[in-house]
Formats: structure tokens, sequence, C-alpha cells
């Protein structure tokens, strides 16, 4: 069996939960209690070191265990700092220090998404008197060289790691005890409803929220898109959205469900296919051919459209996000020991500002019903 651990909003909450310890009687703790909230459980978390850096601030260190989790976050510090302060606002404000990364569409707003805001104040607020207040700020003194190796420039995240996510337990995806995991969690949510979103990642599932569509339909899927598709069909599920970015799910349009990168790519390939049929000049598809990332060449093709009126992004994705619901269609059929499944699927992409690009013709009936 595989060994959950947690995600990196429990160790920022633990280290700011140590630090304001400190603050407040002026001893370490070696062990903090979190309540995750998502799943309602405690965690208990080692603090590896504390120290007061002044009479109203002091600093906490912890570090990462993602469990059997493939992480590269694993082992590196945390840090908090907590200070005292007065004045208008929240009881307690979270701040993004060195190693958290800086949205780029929020102005450099910190990349702290909405479960680690909520964790670290729900967690905080409660050892607060009613009139303290406190600023937290978070510290990754590793995160600004681990982002390099991470997606996180492709979600218009930079100078850092994001903290994301919607659960407080980390789960490794690629391996199998992990698909049998998210087959239970589907399996559960296909006996209370007949329509579910299909998300591969935590950025489709905090955006899918953000727009309104009720967590309880949200099935997480990893890489793992194929096989849970098979299974929602036996499960006699109805429509299923597919909500993910560009760069990841148009791999469906080529026939890959398995879309770890690992395994297969196929983007640029996808990409200039539909470029060709659609009449995209020579000299432009070689560009798309040669662009380094999936986000590149969609930016390639918007300054195009912008540069010449045309409408190349919509054309060509319109066309990748019904060869999406075509390839998957196709793919439960020859699944379906009828030969023919019962799931109508719609997709919806979008880009790295979390954004949505396009939406298959399935696609937008099926969010219009859910949102």
């Amino acid at each position: 069996m595989s060994r959950s651990g947690y995600t990196l909003p429990v160790f920022a909450c633990a280290a700011a939960v140590a630090a304001l310890y400190w603050l407040r009687n002026h001893q370490p703790l070696t062990v903090v209690s979190i309540d995750l909230l998502e799943p309602a459980e405690i965690a208990e978390i080692p603090i590896e070191q504390v120290a007061g850096i002044s009479e109203n601030q002091a600093l906490a260190i912890t570090r990462s265990e993602p469990g059997d989790n493939l992480d590269l976050t694993r082992n590196t510090p945390i840090w908090a700092v907590v200070a005292w302060y007065k004045g208008e606002g929240e009881a307690v404000i979270i701040q993004g220090g060195e190693g958290i990364g800086k949205q780029l569409n929020g102005e450099g707003k910190a990349a702290i998404y909405g479960y680690a805001q909520r964790l670290l104040k729900e967690n905080l607020q409660r050892l607060l008197a009613p009139t303290e207040k406190i600023k937290v700020t978070i510290i990754l003194p590793e995160g600004r060289s681990l982002a390099v190796r991470t997606s996180n420039s492709a979600f218009g995240v930079v100078e850092g790691l994001s903290l994301l996510g919607t659960t407080g337990i980390s789960q490794p995806l690629s391996t199998p005890d992990q698909l049998t995991a998210f087959r239970a969690d589907l399996a559960d949510k296909a006996s209370q409803f007949t329509t579910l979103v299909f998300c591969i990642g935590e950025n489709g599932l905090d955006l899918a929220q953000k727009l309104g569509i009720n967590p309880a339909q949200m099935v997480k899927t990893a890489n793992w898109l194929g096989p849970m598709l098979v299974a929602a069909d036996v499960l006699g599920v109805k429509e299923i959205l597919l909500f993910g970015y560009h760069g990841k799910l148009m791999k469906l349009a080529g026939g890959i469900f398995h879309t770890h990168h690992h395994l297969a790519d196929g983007r640029r390939e996808i990409l200039t296919a539909h470029c060709s049929m659609l009449g995209l000049q020579s000299p432009d598809i070689q560009a798309i051919f040669q662009s380094p990332t999936a986000e590149a060449a969609l930016n390639y093709l918007r300054i195009l459209d912008s540069n010449a009126g045309s409408n190349w992004v919509t054309q060509v994705y319109s066309a990748i996000a019904e060869t999406i619901d075509t390839r998957t269609q196709a793919y439960m059929n020859s699944h379906n020991e009828q030969g023919k499944t019962i799931i109508a699927c719609g997709s919806v992409l979008f880009d790295r500002d979390r954004q949505i690009l396009i939406k298959s013709k399935t696609g937008w009936m099926l969010l219009e019903k859910l949102c």
C-alpha cells in the first residue's frame, strides 16, 4: 500500500502555529496538531526549529513530507514568520515571502490559494484573543530553485512554488494504489450524480469550484483518464465534462489516454495537424511545430490573430475540443462490452491564466447545466 503524506499548506500552517505559540509563551513546540478541514482529520506535524526574532516576531521551521508521492518538495524546509500587528484589517493576514510564487495575472499576488488561506486562517484564529491580530509570512527557501522544475510558469506563477490544493492529504498520483483510490471516489460520486466533472489536477479542481461547479460532482483523475472513463461507463454515469489545462487535455485528441509526459506527449504534433487541416500557412505551421510548449504555440496563434485580424485560436482549439470529444467517445466504445457507451462527453480547456480557452459543443451544454 502507498503511504499518504501532507500537502505544503499543512506544513506552512504547522510552522505558523508553532511561531504563534512561541510569541505567546516563549516556549518551542516540537509537534503541532493541525485541523486539516479537508478531510476532517487532525495531523500531527513535527517542528524542526522555533526562534524569537524580536519581541513581536517569531520564526518556526518544518519540512515537507508528501508520503509516497513523487513530489520534488520532499524534505524541503518551510518557514513561517508570525508578527503581532495593530490596525485595520483581518485578524490573520497571510503573505508570501521568498520562494512563494507570484501570480502574473494577479499583479504579483502571492500564489497562496483558497484551501491554504482557509487552513491557515481557521487554525490560527482559534488561538487568538478577540483583539489580537497577526501577520504571517510563508517562506520556502528552496522554492525559487524548485519552481524551475515544475509547470508553474505554464499557469502564470513565477519566482517560486504555489500553496495549492483542495485537501491536506498528499496522495501519490501515479501508482496503482492511487488509481484504486480514484476509482473508489468515482464510485461514491457516481452513486449520487449522473453528471460528473473529470479534472486532471488541482488547477482544474480549483477553477471548476470557482466557476460554481459542485465539488461533490468533481472527480480527480490525475493522469489516469482512460481507466477512469472506462470505470465511469461501468458505473452508469450519463455525462462527463472533461475540464483541464489545454496543454494536458489536448493529448486526448491524439488518442493518448494516459497523460503522463513520461509515457507519451504528442502535443505539438496534435496542434500542428489541426493547424494544417484548417489551412494555416506553412511558415506558421513550422513555427507551431517548433514551439517549445503548448502555451508558446497558443501565444503564437494569439499574436497571429492580433496582427492579421484572424481567428486561428478559435478555429484550432474548437477543432481540438471536438476531436477530444470524438476520440473520448471512441475510446469508451472500444472498452464497452456492447460496443457503445451511453456516456455523453464534453470538454472545456483553460489556459495558463486559468481563463477558459474553448468549450466543445457538448462541453458548453454540460458547463451550463453544472453551473
